[in-house]
């Protein structure tokens, strides 16, 4: 690393360095004080590489020392290696150039859960159940993620060969596959709930098409008879601010503040008012959240709740009120730094305490709260654990309490149901998955031929019998599972629905995996009791 390089990173760090950058600091560092900041750090890190005993990695060093000072920020200003940063960025910027393929390593073999459609490999004929054993003539058993995926994923146009074991075929099959633009989608399913008129739609993430797609899955609902809409943002861990706006502003009038931002800097604040033309304002909404709901998905709750458009139902969010803007360094390698904390419409600023970041990633301060209906949040100090003190109380539009301090605490608290041990150690095995492929592979043509025209058909009729559940069971035993007669009462109809969904995904894909699945998620079917009591908070009539 030359003179010119290193001084330039130095800099860089300098940014970060503690004394400069703790929001506590009262006083303004002058240029001087500044400039002498980069010759310190310059000085030690030159001299060690002048002098150091062994040779020195200064690239390393430097990361390092990015990575360090970033630490002493908050939880959420980061140093992002290449790699990473090329990760992230097509997480958010909704593709990537491979294959197309979803896949899961399974006893040292990659399966193939699904092929994306219009992806290269779906239209060559790659299914679920496929067995990748070779990819350029390299044997594939035992290879990592990061591995599988740097030698999958390449530049469009690209070629990549790779050799399939197919059950039922008795050699490997092998496929010239040409890489392309693979999109990734941030609604997992969207879907009429059976026998409702309640439309489901889930979002993993707001990335950058995000509105488009959720625009898209709403017309496609409406067309269908949607009169009502679950919005399911559990495990949603944000994104674009952007984004959740301009969902937030589909379901809100126009003038009324969504969302603000205020920094150290001016530069930063913004403030987000709805606009007209909100094509879902008289909709009657019910948002699913949970502690892996964080930042834009607190930011689209806290508006629909504070504003009380509608109902937030599950367990309290994640608590993350931080800003973060990313910038890219030169070597393809970037970080992120918190510049402002957001409000919602009441005033609240959700983030939890950071200060013990330990604490904080453990979810300490973290509201647990018992189950049942809270619509005005009234709340004593017997219903919360894990804080201190009572959070502070918030008001709605419309008058009602709420809470903040720390995330966004639902109107309705709904927990998960628990399973046993023996169940966990079901779904730790993949045994699922494993027994819809086999089941398929052996009773695919019959299958086809009675249920694939017709989803509603196998939605309704299809059952996991008692003889399929013996052979699950077999198969449980053959992968090293602890049967245990007494568990699996108490986790039958978990693990029989859990099949089910699985076989569903195999041939029709997620959408209808999680349709399958959704008699025995709580929040879903507690939310769809509550669309009375989420129809007259936001005033919208009988509907």
């Amino acid at each position: 690393m030359n003179k010119k390089r290193l001084k330039m990173l130095l800099l860089l760090i300098a940014i970060f360095s503690i004394d400069f950058a703790m929001s506590n600091a009262q006083t303004e560092t002058s240029n001087e004080e500044f400039d002498a900041k980069i010759d310190k750090f310059y000085q030690v890190l030159w001299t060690a590489k002048e002098n150091y005993l062994e040779d020195i990695d200064t690239d390393k060093l430097v990361t390092e020392a990015i990575k360090a000072a970033l630490e002493k920020l908050d939880p959420h200003s980061i140093y992002l290696p290449p790699q990473k940063m090329q990760t992230e960025n097509e997480r958010f910027a909704g593709s990537f150039e491979g294959i197309g393929v979803q896949f899961q390593v399974i006893e040292d073999t990659i399966n193939i859960i699904s092929a994306i459609a219009g992806g290269p490999s779906e239209k060559l004929g790659i299914t679920s159940g496929d067995k990748i054993v070779r990819i350029d003539g390299q044997s594939a058993i035992k290879m990592d993620n990061d591995t599988i995926q740097s030698r999958l994923r390449g530049k469009k146009g690209t070629v990549v060969n790779v050799q399939i074991l197919r059950s039922g075929e008795p050699e490997l099959l092998s496929f010239d596959i040409v890489r392309d633009k693979i999109p990734l989608y941030s609604v997992d399913a969207s879907f009429i709930i059976d026998s409702t008129d309640i439309g489901y739609l889930s979002i993993n993430r707001f990335m950058q098409t995000t509105h488009r797609e959720f625009l898209d899955s709403m017309k496609k609902l409406s067309d269908l008879g949607m009169k009502k809409l679950i919005l399911d943002l559990r495990g949603n861990p944000g994104g674009y601010l952007n984004q959740a706006f301009l969902l937030a502003d589909e379901f809100i009038k126009n003038g009324n503040m969504i969302v603000y931002t205020k920094g150290r800097k001016p530069t930063f604040d913004e403030n987000h008012y709805s606009r007209p033309g909100g094509r879902y304002e008289n909709l009657p909404l019910i948002v699913l959240i949970d502690a892996g709901s964080a930042s834009a998905s607190e930011i689209m709750a806290g508006a629909i709740q504070d504003l009380d458009r509608g109902l937030v139902v599950g367990v309290t969010s994640f608590g993350k009120g931080l800003v973060q803007r990313q910038y890219d360094l030169p070597d393809k390698s970037g970080f992120r730094i918190t510049i402002a904390q957001y409000f919602t419409p009441s005033g609240r600023n959700i983030q939890r305490p950071y200060k013990d970041k330990d604490k904080y990633r453990s979810m300490e301060g973290w509201f647990d709260l018992k189950e049942g209906m809270n619509i005005n949040h009234e709340l004593d100090e017997s219903r919360i654990k894990n804080i201190d003190s009572m959070p502070p109380i918030f008001k709605t539009s419309g008058g009602r309490n709420v809470l903040g301090g720390g995330g966004i605490t639902p109107d309705y608290i709904a927990k998960y149901d628990t399973i046993t041990k023996f169940g966990r150690n079901v779904r730790a095995k993949n045994i699922y998955f494993l027994f819809a492929r086999a089941y398929l592979d052996k009773n695919e043509k019959v299958f086809n031929s009675i249920y694939k025209p017709d989803f509603k058909k196998f939605l309704r009729e299809f059952e996991i019998t008692d003889d399929m559940m013996e052979d699950f069971k077999e198969l449980g035993k053959s992968k090293g599972l602890e049967w245990d007669d007494e568990s699996y009462k108490t986790d039958e109809k978990y693990l029989k629905l859990t099949i089910k969904a699985n076989i569903a995904r195999s041939v029709w894909g997620n959408n209808e995996s999680i349709a399958t699945f959704l008699p025995l998620i709580k929040q879903v079917t507690k939310a769809i009791e509550l669309f009375p009591e989420a129809t007259e908070i936001a005033n919208l009539g009988s509907n």
